[in-house]
């Protein structure tokens, strides 16, 4: 069978009405652990791209896509430690929330992990909160305890990650309904400031002959409610 290749120059490129939505399952079973051990992929559709080289709406590939796939090297911030580079040119990664452990129904265990990182602009740790998101998937391997049966152990296997990134179109929605929001908030206290600057000359002037008015209005109820019942009791 003939391999599918869809990557041209680090950039994935699929056909028209074809789309990339693999499960959790599938993206650390059938890509990540293929990759590790140097397997056939499924499908050439993931390029490799270092995701501490770039800042997110630089990474390369189609920015309309809603979300993006790439495998990235483990590549350590310190000489002599495991901890990832996460900083980038005009920012950082950083980690939320719990990891998510990944089960097969094939191997019926666990077969991976997945964290959640956000990007911050910025120097950590005062940088400001964007709405990129980067879901990493990480291959790993469950070990018993020497010691103890009933106690296991998760170990990370590879030196390769596979990422997902995405752009929250929650955050975008809210930042412009907050600014529709106090846009029309100012317009409407503006408003009537405006109308009782205009209307300063008119209200002396129209005083007199609404009070006027408002009396002929009184004195025609007045006389109409004498006769009405001046006329009942005619009855």
């Amino acid at each position: 069978m003939e391999k599918l290749n869809f990557v041209k120059n680090g950039v994935s490129k699929l056909p028209p009405g074809f789309r990339f939505q693999p499960t959790d399952e599938e993206v650390v079973f059938q890509y990540l652990k293929c990759k590790v051990f140097s397997y056939p992929l499924p499908a050439s559709i993931i390029p490799e791209i270092n995701v501490s080289k770039y800042d997110p709406w630089d990474i390369p590939g189609n920015c309309d896509e809603q979300e993006r796939y790439f495998f990235s090297s483990k590549e350590a911030k310190y000489r002599n430690g495991n901890r990832m580079n996460r900083s980038t040119k005009c920012g950082y990664w950083k980690a939320t929330g719990s990891d998510k452990k990944i089960t097969s129904s094939m191997c019926n265990g666990i077969v991976g992990i997945r964290k959640t990182l956000i990007f911050y602009e910025g120097k950590s740790p005062r940088g400001s909160r964007t709405g990129w998101v980067l879901h990493e998937y990480r291959l790993v391997g469950v070990e018993t305890s020497a010691c103890n049966s009933s106690q296991n152990y998760i170990n990370e296997i590879g030196d390769w990650v596979l990422c997902r990134l995405l752009m929250k179109k929650r955050s975008i929605e809210s930042d412009v309904s907050t600014t529709h929001h106090k846009h029309r908030h100012n317009i409407v206290q503006a408003s009537p400031r405006l109308f009782d600057f205009m209307m300063v000359g008119k209200t002396h002037s129209s005083t007199s002959s609404s009070c006027s008015s408002s009396s002929n209005i009184m004195e025609v109820s007045s006389n109409a409610d004498h006769e009405e019942t001046s006329g009942y009791a005619d009855f």
